[in-house]
């Protein structure tokens, strides 16, 4: 199970009230429903291997390099290398990570890159077991695979309540993508439909049916592309002026939408599961120092499941 752990802290913050705080007053509220995601993701999922995957950098300059636009309405005021986040979240980051490290549980990232690049690369080079993304970032929906290992995303964009369980078949229905290639279709498909969230503004007048009825049609973004230059038939003049309009962006697009597969991943620890390294002790010391309550007691229960 690879866990996209700021989707899971960011989500946690929004769903739960500001109004849970620790005996000194800070804001708990992302710490404590992280606590409570990852305790159920475990106790129902039972991952043999568990990473929570990290931010090194959320806005890596190779995108930005190739799309300055990538991201840069989240760039905070004050800081042009930093992301706009709640005051109140930013001090709850190190609390989790502090209760990552005394649960025992492996943590990931890779200088230069975000979470979804050292998800990428993890669940990219995994040749022995099947592998879980858990995120609420439908980006990552590009890594699902059956070969040479199943790759499929728990997907947590309505909460895990509402948890989706996405591998190439679903994922070719729901968008109606080829299920032999349903996750590189599908990050072909997000070059053209953009997303204003990532500041990726796709091509004019493309809207996502379209960008996967072309995608399946020629076989690949690559193909339409050439297609569309060669005057190949199939192409309605409008979507070829569209595509030739958007040629900067599209050239410069699959590098920023598509996760690193190569970057160069650290794991701090052994991923193994169920953890024989957890700190109890350090646990309930931090349950008390921030008045975690019975969040952790849910945590240590399911890592001693």
């Amino acid at each position: 199970m690879l866990v996209d752990s700021a989707g899971l802290w960011f989500r946690s913050f929004y769903a739960l009230p500001d109004s849970l705080t620790a005996p000194d007053g800070t804001p708990v509220n992302s710490v404590r429903g992280f606590c409570d995601m990852l305790a159920k993701l475990i106790t129902d999922r039972r991952p043999a291997r568990l990473v929570a995957c990290l931010d090194n950098d959320w806005r890596p300059q190779f995108r930005v390099d190739a799309l300055p636009s990538y991201k840069a309405h989240r760039v905070a005021e004050e800081d042009p290398d930093a992301e706009e986040v709640p005051d109140a979240l930013s001090p709850q980051v190190p609390v989790i990570l502090d209760v990552l490290d005394a649960a025992g549980v492996a943590t990931a990232e890779a200088e230069g890159y975000e979470a979804d690049d050292v998800i990428g690369a993890l669940a990219w080079r995994e040749d022995r077991d099947p592998v879980e993304v858990v995120t609420g970032d439908r980006d990552l929906f590009q890594l699902v695979r059956t070969d040479p290992t199943p790759v499929r995303v728990i997907y947590i964009g309505a909460g895990l309540a509402k948890a989706q369980n996405y591998g190439t078949a679903e994922l070719a229905e729901k968008y109606a993508l080829s299920p032999e290639r349903a996750g590189d279709d599908y990050a072909d498909m997000a070059v053209l439909r953009g997303d204003p969230s990532d500041g990726l503004p796709g091509v004019a007048g493309i809207g996502e049916k379209t960008a996967a009825k072309l995608i399946t049609q020629f076989g690949s973004l690559e193909a339409l592309l050439a297609a569309a230059d060669s005057g190949a038939p199939g192409l309605t003049p409008r979507v070829r002026g569209k595509l030739a309009e958007a040629s900067d962006y599209l050239a410069a697009a699959p590098s920023v939408v598509r996760v690193a597969h190569d970057a160069p991943v650290v794991i701090d620890r052994p991923d193994a599961m169920p953890k024989s390294e957890v700190d109890v002790d350090r646990l309930r010391e931090l349950q008390s120092t921030w008045g975690l309550g019975a969040s952790i007691d849910r945590l240590i229960t399911a890592l001693e499941l």
